[in-house]
């Protein structure tokens, strides 16, 4: 590869978002180490359709062997503190995107253990990796289900996050407690993604618009929680990496003079860290989604209407005033594209009885 190129670690490379970013920076002109340990939580075969995807022989896949297509490919658990040390140590990235995670609000109620082993030691040896082989930035990927109890709409990054609802959300609050800390003592600029229901084609299965078109085309019932009084802020995955790729170059500043120590934001500091929020900025009501999926697919959905899961929340709605004034960008792909983008490639792939 080009050895002039900036290099980037892309972690979850096989992942939804991980899998967009890594071909928007290699069109962009990057240089793409994409690692993924490639488990179980959702099928497998869709992470190794996503790889095939970036040029990937997924037939010669063995963990730590680098292969080489659209970007470079090593699957690698975050876990792995040696692995990814060594890593860090053989390719000195210019720039880290972790987006690894054990992800799902649901999952974590029963599995709460797998968020801390993955989502927070993994993270460590993240951190480890930066401050052992420094980089120019560190971008990771925090959530909108940190913003827990506050009912503070729309959802702002001054606001405190100190009332998370469930594991996985806690574990990302670790995360930018974690940077901050990192970033304060070792000098690592970080910043921290807060990203608002995404979405788009190459999506997980395990998310609602997934699930409700699998459920539509199988003319089975699916259920909608809360009675259907939710809105969530639904935004496009190419909106997402797009974003990402703009703050890629643009690290925080250490002495923000916007950080007031006698009154702090916690989405800025002293240290070099940073908070942004990602989202649309633009709620969307859950039954007007199902109906674009419904139009989409030109078929009607059989709905089960439940109660309110626990650990979840009925709005999400993102402030993205300061990511706007940060590189003069916001997501903007309509609901009716974007869900249009989703059931062509879930069609495709085969997800059609």
């Amino acid at each position: 590869m080009n050895n002039n190129k900036s290099k980037v670690l892309v972690t979850g490379a096989a992942g939804f978002i991980g899998h967009h970013l890594s071909k928007l920076l290699v069109k962009s002109g990057y240089e793409v180490v994409g690692i993924d340990n490639i488990n179980d939580y959702y099928d497998q075969s869709l992470k190794r359709a996503r790889l095939t995807d970036l040029g990937i022989d997924i037939s010669k896949i063995e963990d730590n062997t680098p292969l080489v297509g659209e970007i470079t490919f090593v699957k690698l658990d975050l876990k792995d503190a040696s692995g990814i040390m060594e890593l860090f140590k053989k390719e000195k990235f210019d720039y880290v995107v972790n987006l690894a995670a054990q992800a799902g609000v649901r999952y974590s109620l029963e599995n709460p253990q797998t968020y801390i082993d993955n989502n927070i030691t993994g993270f460590l040896n993240i951190l480890e990796g930066c401050r052992n082989y420094p980089v120019k930035h560190l971008l990771y990927a925090s959530t909108s289900s940190i913003y827990g109890l506050n009912e503070n709409i729309p959802f702002s990054t001054s606001d405190h996050t100190d009332h998370p609802l469930a594991i996985y959300a806690a574990s990302k609050k670790a995360n930018e407690m974690m940077a901050h800390s990192y970033s304060h003592l070792f000098n690592i600029p970080s910043t921290g993604l807060r990203f608002f229901t995404v979405y788009g084609p190459w999506g997980r299965p395990d998310m609602a618009m997934h699930i409700f078109a699998k459920a539509i085309v199988e003319d089975k019932e699916f259920e909608v929680f809360n009675h259907g009084k939710m809105s969530r802020d639904f935004t496009y995955v190419g909106d997402i990496v797009e974003g990402i790729k703009r703050l890629l170059p643009k690290p925080p500043i250490p002495n923000n003079p916007k950080f007031d120590p006698n009154s702090p934001d916690p989405s800025v500091s002293s240290a070099p860290y940073h908070i942004f929020n990602i989202g649309s900025n633009s709620p969307v009501e859950l039954m007007d989604y199902v109906k674009e999926i419904e139009n989409a697919l030109g078929k009607k959905g059989k709905i089960v209407f439940k109660p309110m899961q626990p650990g979840d929340v009925s709005t999400t709605y993102a402030n993205v005033e300061s990511l706007f004034d940060y590189i003069d960008y916001k997501p903007s792909t309509p609901l009716k594209v974007g869900v249009k983008a989703f059931i062509d490639k879930f069609l495709e792939l085969g997800n059609n009885p």
